[in-house]
């Protein structure tokens, strides 16, 4: 059997946020020096990670450079240069998810014309070069209210992203090349996590119910597992496995979707790399999101995804009103209730909405998780 994971086996982590951070962590279980490329050497990734390398994911001779010093590539972010990618590919660096395919999904209408072609369902959408292209459509009737406008590429967390309901609201739409999405009449939201590995082995983990803060549009509490029907998990699943492996994608892949009033699944977007609506995995499953990234880039058998315990998960988001450094008020008061497992993801500032952690709240039933959750929001706050 060829060993792959040894001591001088150098992994490439592209950006250094959060993901970076416990994919860097993951990866030490198993003796991976991992290198991390991020602008910011304060970045969370860095005080964990074997070697940090200042640098810009934007930058063709950033990423190229670093790509020369690593065995393997992975992403925690998909805004990246393809050009360097596409060169280290050609050169022999094993880059996984492979550049075309990151040059696929980073562009959301890219995203939506392969639903399109692969007949998976997902909402009508057209592409606009620019906000005042959008406006004179909504003034000729050519675009119904209401509608979601995203950007192509760059938004995340949120960013990029306005929900126009009536003409008033068109002073929120972004600047930039973008699509526009018919509104779907939502019940729920929920999101499937799916891995496969280079001999085509497939396993998703449960899915999980989003619950999204309407201000920020950030996710601000998941629960595991989501309270959905068995067929319409079966349905969720099957979708998820057809995607990833329409797409050849050796890596995680994560699949947002929505539950319309009928009942039926359409798919929201996706992403390359771990995702925020993972991370309960890593106490509440018998293998982490992370640790199933690390088997599929490396080939090896795919983890469990059995659920161990029930769980609700919340972002620790900073307060409104408060930017500077970081100040965590309430954590002794959260770590005496039972079940509750903390991550601070090292971050120096604060600003409101900024993701500055994450709480995974543990116990034998949803309704008491979700209790606890309540109490832990409550009670624990990012201030400056």
């Amino acid at each position: 059997m060829e060993q792959l994971v040894i001591s001088d086996f150098k992994l490439g982590i592209i950006a250094g946020g959060q993901l970076g951070k416990m994919l860097a962590l993951a990866a030490s279980n198993w003796d991976i020096k991992t290198y991390i490329l991020d602008p910011d050497e304060n970045c969370p990734a860095a005080s964990c990670a074997t070697h940090f390398i200042k640098g810009n994911h934007h930058n063709f001779d950033d990423v190229f450079n670093f790509g020369k010093k690593v065995d393997m590539i992975t992403f925690e972010i998909e805004n990246v240069n393809i050009d360097a990618l596409k060169k280290l590919k050609k050169e022999g660096t094993k880059i996984f998810p492979e550049p075309e395919t990151l040059e696929l999904i980073k562009d959301k209408a890219l995203q939506k014309e392969f639903y399109s072609l692969n007949c998976i369902p997902s909402a009508e959408f057209k592409v606009y070069t620019t906000k005042e292209e959008i406006i004179d459509a909504i003034q000729k009737e050519t675009i119904k209210l209401p509608f979601v406008q995203k950007l192509r590429t760059g938004g995340y967390d949120g960013k990029g992203v306005a929900v126009i309901k009536t003409k008033t609201d068109v002073i929120n739409l972004v600047d930039g090349s973008s699509i526009i999405e018919e509104s779907i009449s939502i019940k729920k939201e929920i999101s499937v996590i799916v891995a496969r590995n280079s001999n085509g082995e497939i396993k998703c983990f449960p899915p999980v119910e989003m619950e999204f803060n309407p201000t920020a549009n950030l996710v601000e509490m998941l629960i595991c597992p989501a309270s959905i029907s068995e067929s319409i998990e079966v349905q969720a699943k099957k979708l998820a496995t057809l995607i990833i492996s329409k797409l050849n994608f050796i890596g995680l892949l994560a699949l947002e979707m929505f539950i319309d009033q009928q009942n039926k699944i359409w798919i929201n977007e996706i992403a390359p790399r771990p995702h925020n609506s993972g991370h309960h995995t890593i106490e509440s499953i018998i293998t982490s999101q992370f640790e199933q990234l690390l088997r599929a880039i490396f080939n090896f058998p795919l983890g469990s995804t059995h659920l161990k315990m029930p769980s609700v998960m919340i972002n620790l988001l900073g307060e409104q009103g408060y930017a500077g450094k970081a100040k965590y008020e309430g954590l002794t008061e959260v770590m005496a209730i039972e079940g509750v497992k903390i991550h601070l993801y090292g971050k120096k500032t604060t600003k409101p909405f900024r993701k500055m952690g994450h709480v995974t709240i543990l116990s034998h039933t949803i309704e008491d998780a979700k209790h606890k959750a309540k109490s832990v929001k409550q009670k624990l706050k990012i201030k400056s």
